[in-house]
């Protein structure tokens, strides 16, 4: 069995080189690359990094929107014995030399001009960079300052030029363990920390994966999320890698259900975000539905909670469920084009048993899986014939999983990472002398293996009254509530918790009639009286299920979206705990302030 990611891609390059690897839509068609095209492509790319005098365990940045040329700019850098890193295509360019400097790439990978701008502005500041490919489009020039700047077609060309025997010796002497990619944390605190990956984690991770899923060539998926993350990475680079699968790159995120309907996927990873927008454009759809098909959708909805949580249980589905299925069930999964999904799942930060709920009523059932960079994606995994919707899953076969005294979440196994790249406290922190990795999140583990996160160690708000409140929880079930976009919940070291919430705009215009409100935007809605008491009648209703220390006595509407751009997110869509209260300082503070002049003038 192939231990090493070349051996990988050789190996599938050999058993499928002329079915497709790689499709991207190009001028209004489908570009095909074969698994033949894909290594050879591989290949030249690394043949020009050794070339170019980039260096065995260097590293090589790449920033741009998912594509056939990131994946061979980032499997050739391996192929070269280099160290790929990704940026995100949202940093700063303060953001991109930070990681080009951190780890100290020679060359640079950037899909449009405007990404090559961020390496040019810093390029003062980046000594070690030399070049900057440009993926996509022809470059302006070919010299901007002190940096080359090549097209991609330039950088095969110059490829060509270095014998294949010299690009066979860096091969040759690379070893599993050997570190062959980086994932930066996305930073929701401080510089973000270089997550050293093996050979071995990325190899291993994917195939063992791939054989608890039984997933095999014949499985379509599409590619959209950052591939700097580690989820995407396993997902567009390595799985299919392993499978000889064909992979499609949905044109943008905009445009993914676009490319859903038309790609049709086997299997779909959506983080907890897109899911629920998913949710909230259908609830907002089926409000405006005839009185008679909203019955039947509410009818086959109940029906298919209850043929959920039966198969959960192992038992019979409920005796409608057949036609609950062929009216309703079929129909939702073929609008969404998920009518050949085997698998769908859910991955990179917690979701909502509200939305779970939404489309295992739906017949969709969404699959969770739990982990982290440092464990190379997964630690957790749910088979479609053995999950519990608002758990996490199992462990993933030939790991390891415990909770420790204090509550927090410990993996160890092949897919636990080598440590910190130049931090070696950090590493320390994260890694024990025992191998067991210490994931920062609190959970528990039931009798049949399921494990449930709690919160995040860090996150715990403890309240002026010494009580420790998980807010990830509550922020759940705020985000119950149809119209409530994202929730933050707040209140360490304070008398009571109160709640920061975003609108869906999806949903504004049924909940502003439902309660005749005459906002029409978000920000209206936000200092709207009328709209402010239905959201807290709504908010009563949640507050009814919890323990009084845990309700949320006071909230503020922020008048616009979260958003990467804003700062509030990170680009896989979780929220930036620390980011929003700062932001909102002024706003959380308002929250309080009655409550400390009550106390002051109390008699």
């Amino acid at each position: 069995m192939a231990t090493m990611v070349h051996e990988v891609l050789g190996e599938t390059a050999t058993r499928y080189g002329d079915r497709p690897a790689l499709r991207v839509k190009r001028d209004g068609g489908w570009r095909t690359t074969t698994w033949s095209a894909y290594l050879r492509d591989a290949r030249r790319v690394g043949r020009a990094l050794v070339g170019l005098g980039v260096q065995p365990g260097k590293g090589i940045s790449i920033i741009g929107y998912n594509s056939p040329e990131w994946l061979i700019s980032d499997v050739g850098a391996i192929l070269a014995g280099a160290v790929p890193a990704g940026i995100y295509t949202t940093n700063t360019p303060e953001q991109v030399r930070y990681i080009t400097h951190h780890c100290e790439a020679k060359v640079a990978f950037a899909d449009t001009a405007q990404q090559v701008e961020k390496f040019v502005a810093e390029q003062e500041r980046m000594p070690h960079l030399e070049v900057v490919v440009q993926m996509l489009g022809r470059p302006a020039e070919s010299r901007r300052g002190g940096l080359r700047v090549l097209g991609w077609n330039e950088l095969l060309e110059l490829g060509d030029e270095t014998p294949e025997s010299e690009l066979d010796a860096r091969i040759a002497v690379q070893k599993p363990d050997d570190v062959c990619t980086l994932i930066y944390t996305s930073g929701t605190t401080g510089e973000p920390k270089a997550v050293m990956i093996s050979h071995t984690n990325l190899v291993w991770t994917a195939q063992a994966v791939i054989k608890a899923l039984r997933f095999g060539p014949d499985e379509v998926s599409i590619s959209y999320l950052p591939l700097s993350h580690i989820a995407e990475q396993l997902l567009t680079v390595h799985g299919p890698m392993a499978m000889g699968s064909v992979l499609y790159f949905a044109e943008s995120l905009e445009k993914l259900g676009e490319s859903l309907q038309e790609v049709r996927p086997t299997i779909f990873l959506g983080v907890p975000r897109v899911w629920e927008k998913i949710q909230a454009k259908m609830v907002a759809a089926g409000a405006s539905s005839p009185p008679l098909r909203k019955k039947i959708a509410a009818w086959a909805r109940k029906v298919g909670l209850a043929a959920g949580y039966a198969e959960q249980r192992g038992e019979a589905r409920p005796l409608f469920h057949p036609i609950a299925k062929k009216v309703v069930f079929d129909k939702v999964r073929e609008r969404l084009g998920l009518d050949r999904a085997r698998i769908c799942v859910t991955s990179a930060a917690p979701i909502s048993k509200d939305t779970l709920e939404f489309f295992l009523s739906l017949g969709i059932p969404i699959l969770e899986v739990y982990g982290m960079s440092e464990c190379t994606g997964p630690a957790t995994y749910s088979p479609p014939d053995n999950y519990r919707t608002a758990k996490c899953g199992i462990v993933v076969p030939g790991a390891e999983l415990k909770i420790a005294e204090d509550g927090e979440v410990c993996m160890r196994g092949s897919h636990v990472f080598k440590g910190y790249l130049k931090d070696p406290e950090a590493t320390k922190n994260a890694l024990d002398d025992d191998g067991w990795l210490h994931s920062g999140d609190i959970g528990t583990i039931d009798k049949d293996g399921f494990l449930q996160i709690t919160d995040r160690k860090k996150d715990l708000l403890i309240t002026a009254g010494g009580e420790n409140i998980a807010p990830q929880v509550l922020e759940g079930q705020l985000k119950a509530i149809p119209v409530v976009g994202q929730a933050v919940v707040v209140g360490d070291r304070k008398k009571y918790l109160a709640a920061l919430v975003t609108l869906d705009p999806d949903r504004l215009k049924v909940e502003t009639e439902a309660c005749g409100s005459p906002a029409k935007t978000i920000a209206e809605a936000a200092t709207c009286d009328a709209f402010r008491k239905h959201l807290q009648r709504q908010i009563d209703q949640v507050n009814e299920k919890l323990a009084r220390v845990q309700t949320i006595k006071k909230f503020v509407v922020v008048p616009t979206e979260f958003s990467i751009d804003g700062g509030e997110l990170t680009p896989t869509m979780k929220v930036k705990r620390k980011a929003v209260n700062e932001k909102y300082r002024i706003e959380i503070e308002s929250m309080y302030v009655e409550a400390t002049e009550s106390v002051a003038t109390a008699p």
